[in-house]
């Protein structure tokens, strides 16, 4: 019984890890990345610069998304907050998240070719090592502190006594 629970909880929090990232801001970055870095060939600073804006924004996008939450109140609608509770946690959440973005950066070569023109061992050592250490770490502090927050674009909570419990302000948005 005890290898069942075990094995439960280890693909639960997997299965947390793939909520660690927006997928809208995952899917921006891997969208404007090549046409921003111009392919990895950063060949004015322009290319540099809006590539840098790009990771930043991206960046800050997972690490605030870590701090929101979602519920179906009682009227029916989807209403979003940012808690005022829990911030050590949500802190912790929003550093893995942009930890695990930031490996996603560090893996795409045309990004790092903007930068930082690395050798191709240094590369296949990194997309070895990176990916896979990062993953671990990440996939076990969810497994043993998974996140109560429901995102923005994530499914909301139907529970409306969620609000006196995280406080903070609230958007309300129709339910789709």
């Amino acid at each position: 019984m005890a290898q069942t629970t075990i094995k439960d909880n280890t693909l639960s929090g997997l299965g947390k890890v793939n909520r660690l990232l927006p997928s809208g801001t995952v899917f921006l970055y891997q969208f404007l990345s090549p046409v921003l870095s111009n392919d990895g060939h950063c060949t004015t600073a322009i290319y540099k610069y809006l590539t840098a804006i790009l990771v930043a924004v991206c960046g800050v996008s997972c690490f605030f998304s870590s701090f929101t939450d979602s519920y179906v109140g009682d009227d029916g609608k989807t209403h979003y907050v940012i808690p005022s509770k829990d911030l050590l946690e949500d802190f912790v959440h929003g550093l893995f998240a942009l930890t695990v973005f930031g490996v996603l950066v560090l893996l795409d070569h045309k990004t790092v070719g903007c930068f930082f023109p690395v050798s191709a061992a240094l590369e296949n050592t990194l997309l070895k090592v990176l990916p896979t250490a990062v993953g671990v770490v990440s996939s076990v502090l969810f497994m043993f502190f998974p996140t109560k927050r429901h995102g923005i674009g994530y499914p909301p909570s139907t529970d409306s006594s969620r609000v006196s419990k995280s406080g903070g302000g609230e958007v309300s948005l129709p339910k789709a």
